[in-house]
């Protein structure tokens, strides 16, 4: 038996502009594709390449699959949207790893780094991240509700931006308000606040407003927002898009 091996990979946000080559050539030499069906669903198919598809919330069973092909012999590419070790597959397979067989720690492994969704957005608008940032998920379903709402507060007080992914879904349709009931009592109401809708797809939609005036409700699980600090500026433009940037120095605190 041939030995196998495991990649592990992000497409990027949306586009396929962004898609790395790296990624591209693992893609090419895979036997097995592995992912989350929208996202197998955004490559060519492939003739000679099995796929196999599944929902969005069996990442454990996933992971375990295409550790056991690539046990087999496979070469196997497991699929993520935008980075796949931010939020994505990377950290599922390793922790497959750590509780499975032994014999999977053995295998040849590599994770390609891809264009993460808060990157892709911060460039569309300028460059909100250009200082200290952080990346908060507002999914409940792995860790507990006040353990987000701890770390969202401790951003605020080191006067991070703040990327916010996974806003809301049909499952978790008041966490977004909640999350910005403790943003608006802990910043500045004139904090510029951008929500970045399918970022690189054809309905791509970005809007640039304050922290007093967003309507978390109009977020899903395909927006990006971005919460800007203390620092974050933006720059009118006429009828244009204004820009959005962070300086890269920072006043001193008193």
């Amino acid at each position: 038996m041939s030995r196998g091996n495991l990649r592990i990979v992000g497409l990027g946000p949306g586009s396929s502009a962004w898609i790395t080559p790296e990624t591209e050539a693992m893609i090419a030499q895979a036997t097995d594709l592995i992912g989350y069906a929208p996202y197998l669903d955004r490559l060519p198919e492939t003739p000679g390449q099995s796929r196999h598809a599944s929902d969005n919330r069996v990442e454990l069973e996933r992971a375990s699959h295409a550790l056991s092909l690539a046990e087999e012999g496979r070469h196997v590419v497991v699929v993520s949207g935008g980075d796949p070790g931010v939020f994505a597959m990377a950290a599922a397979i390793f922790e497959a790893i750590e509780a499975g067989k032994p014999a999977w720690r053995e295998i040849d492994i590599e994770v390609s780094p891809g264009i993460t969704a808060m990157q892709a957005a911060a460039a569309r608008c300028g460059a909100p991240l250009g200082h200290d940032f952080c990346a908060i998920s507002l999914s409940d379903n792995l860790k507990p509700w006040n353990l987000i709402e701890r770390r969202l507060a401790a951003a605020c007080d080191g006067d991070f931006v703040i990327a916010l992914y996974n806003p809301a879904s049909k499952a978790r349709p008041t966490r977004i308000h909640d999350a910005f009931k403790t943003l608006r009592a802990r910043k500045s109401q004139t904090t510029p606040v951008v929500f970045a809708r399918a970022v690189g797809r054809t309905d791509e939609h970005i809007l640039i407003t304050t922290l007093a005036e967003a309507d978390p409700g109009i977020a899903d699980m395909s927006t990006l927002i971005l919460i800007g600090s203390s620092e974050t500026r933006v720059i009118a433009r006429g009828d244009a898009q204004p820009f959005v940037y962070t300086p890269r120095s920072a006043r001193r605190s008193p």
